[in-house]
């Protein structure tokens, strides 16, 4: 295998893609697709023959074309059956699929261009990926979207709020008991990944299989590789200009699913990384008035695109397994219909009628969903609850190291995704002798040498909290380290062999591709474009009583255009614990030092590992060299 440079790129068609071979998605979605283990049914068959949905039950939350709406809604007139005592629009909860019925917690957006009809990729001033075939904007102003969803105090996502699931939420609830797992509000955007998947031309009518296995397929790009880094994550597979997904041209504008759902077209999306929320979200700016174009303002050209990923966005949010979470079951004129579905194209101006929604990113043209604790459509909603959602943070010190009788003093620190917030301190495990201020100052004089585990909780005055660990290490007086000094084998690779490190083949190099930072050998990983890890590891042995610091140079450089996305990574860890992940983010000229204090470690023999892993395409090179293990 030969890095980048020394030889030709290999062709795109020839690369891997998070795992998986990038054949033409028609391939992949003829492969054989393996259900996942068997679901509890929550089918709801749609019986409004007008419907999108009819005879395809896996378009859960289907926004119908105006004129197909039209439609419906006549059809649904005729047919009403008698209403129930909570009124014909009230969701009730379906139970959960797999223990899910909605997100609850912070939602991660991930933004899939799909096939190489978008065109040429760059970035504009705000850091947003644009396309050459993409003549509206609508790439952008996704992720602005995204981006804005919790910030500028807009409320329209605070509906979401009344939503829940959990082992306390009975089925057919229609309505949250106060020990459930609320959505919380989404602070700060929820906008997670965005990637330009240009290994093949997205087929020009994607069946809904292929759909889901790109979504699948996207997952293992981003990292997201188990259920739990799945459980609040949310695929948008969008399709570009002139294709025709789902043959929604002249049906529907946008639908969501999932890839369990054993109705989609060839069944379920086999997955190896848990449950796979996603939805189609077609160039539906290529159907004009129908699907929403300049239905809120004028032009209006972006109306129906924001509008419908705002829709599949509220529907995945309350109802992430279909149809597991809040849906209709009250007659055939609602059956199965989702939040955003029974307030689908009210007019501007009207009551529960769409609006823009003004974001910290801007303003977009959103509809209202449905709520039951109003009873009605909600462009605009109270936080239920008073409960924000808001994300506290507490910075991590690093591992502390003291002596019996000699005093201390620490302030820690945090943040709140909140302003005006202030944060309360505790902890628990101090070594004997110290104490925290309700500020966050950890002070006084240790009275007994040990190691010892410390967390330091912060919380808010609306009671949202943060935490961190660290370990605190307390020596006896005037003990001293035994044994000071360099404690790594070969700590610059300059015997020319990796010994007493343990490297993959090829990692420990003197070659002039990458230069060392002293000397003539490093430790030069990754960086072939292809897919691929290396690992670099040393046990060493940290003497009791010693503060003791590793250290390393680091250069990092990227064939990767990407402001936003970690498509390449390094990760450093004592043990199982990882003290730091770099990426093709981090590129830089020259080497930077990096230092973490290991002192919590004295006393133990521990493994020192760099694991390098990169993606199917274009090269990111993590060069190590001069590391240290220094005891003091």
């Amino acid at each position: 295998m030969t890095r980048r440079g020394a030889t030709a790129l290999l062709s795109t068609a020839a690369l891997v893609s998070g795992g998986m071979l990038a054949a033409a998605p028609q391939a992949l979605a003829a492969a054989p697709a393996a259900a996942p283990a068997a679901h509890t049914a929550h089918s709801n068959p749609v019986t409004n023959p007008y419907s999108p949905a009819y005879g395809h039950d896996y378009r859960h939350g289907v926004v119908p074309t105006l004129g197909t709406h039209a439609k419906m809604k006549a059809w649904a007139k005729a047919n009403q059956q008698a209403s129930v005592a909570t009124g014909t629009q009230t969701l009730s909860y379906g139970g959960g699929v797999d223990g899910i019925g909605v997100q609850s917690g912070h939602s991660k957006v991930y933004l899939v261009f799909y096939g190489t009809q978008w065109g040429t990729q760059s970035t504009n001033s705000s850091g947003d990926l644009t396309f050459s075939g993409d003549a509206n904007g609508a790439a952008a102003a996704a992720q602005e979207m995204f981006k804005g969803i919790g910030t500028g105090n807009e409320r329209w996502s605070a509906e979401l709020t009344q939503w829940c699931d959990g082992p306390n939420v009975p089925t057919g609830a229609t309505s949250c008991p106060a020990n459930a797992n609320f959505i919380p509000y989404q602070s700060g955007g929820v906008l997670s990944g965005v990637w330009y998947d240009n290994s093949a031309a997205s087929p020009s009518a994607a069946t809904g299989h292929q759909l889901g296995v790109e979504a699948v397929k996207a997952a293992s790009h981003f990292g997201n590789t188990t259920a739990a880094a799945n459980r609040n994550a949310y695929y948008v597979i969008l399709s570009p200009h002139g294709t025709n997904p789902d043959n929604y041209q002249g049906q529907y504008c946008a639908w969501h699913d999932w890839n369990g759902d054993t109705t989609l077209t060839g069944g379920a999306v086999s997955s190896t990384v848990g449950d796979v929320a996603f939805s189609n979200q077609p160039y539906n700016i290529d159907s004009g008035a129908g699907c929403g174009v300049g239905f809120v303002n004028s032009p209006g050209t972006l109306d129906g695109w924001t509008m419908t990923l705002g829709h599949e966005w509220h529907e995945m949010m309350s109802d992430q397994n279909p149809a597991g979470g809040w849906t209709n079951h009250t007659g055939s004129s609602y059956n199965g219909q989702e939040n955003s579905d029974e307030c689908a194209w009210i007019a501007p101006g009207s009551t529960g009628g769409a609006a823009n929604v003004t974001m910290g990113t801007g303003t977009f043209a959103e509809q209202a969903s449905w709520s039951n604790d109003t009873n009605s459509c909600a462009i605009s909603h109270a936080i239920v609850g008073g409960t924000t959602g808001n994300t506290v943070t507490v910075n991590n010190p690093g591992n502390q190291s003291g002596t019996v009788g000699t005093a201390v003093s620490l302030q820690m620190s945090g943040s709140d995704s909140a302003s005006g917030q202030t944060l309360t301190y505790t902890a628990t495990g101090l070594p004997a002798g110290l104490s925290i201020s309700s500020g966050g100052l950890i002070s006084g004089t240790p009275t007994t040498a040990g190691t010892s585990s410390v967390t330091v909780t912060a919380k808010d005055g609306t009671g949202a909290t943060g935490s961190t660990s660290f370990t605190w290490t307390v020596g006896t007086t005037g003990g001293g380290c035994p044994s000071p000094g360099q404690k790594l084998g070969n700590p610059g690779f300059e015997t020319g062999t990796a010994a007493p490190w343990t490297a993959s083949t090829g990692v420990v190099d003197n070659s002039t591709g990458e230069p060392a930072h002293s000397g003539s050998w490093k430790a030069w990983m990754n960086g072939y474009g292809s897919a691929h890890t290396d690992t670099v590891s040393q046990s060493v042995t940290i003497p009791a009583g010693c503060k003791a610091t590793f250290s390393f140079y680091l250069h990092v450089d990227t064939a990767e255009t990407t402001t936003t996305s970690a498509y390449d990574k390094l990760t450093v860890q004592v043990g199982s614990t990882t003290l730091a992940t770099y990426s093709n983010l981090n590129a830089a000229t020259g080497y930077a030092l990096k230092s973490f204090d290991l002192s919590g470690y004295a006393g133990q023999t521990v493994t020192l590992k760099f694991t390098g892993t990169e993606d199917s395409s274009l090269q990111t090179s993590f060069v190590l060299d001069d590391t240290a293990l220094n005891a003091s």
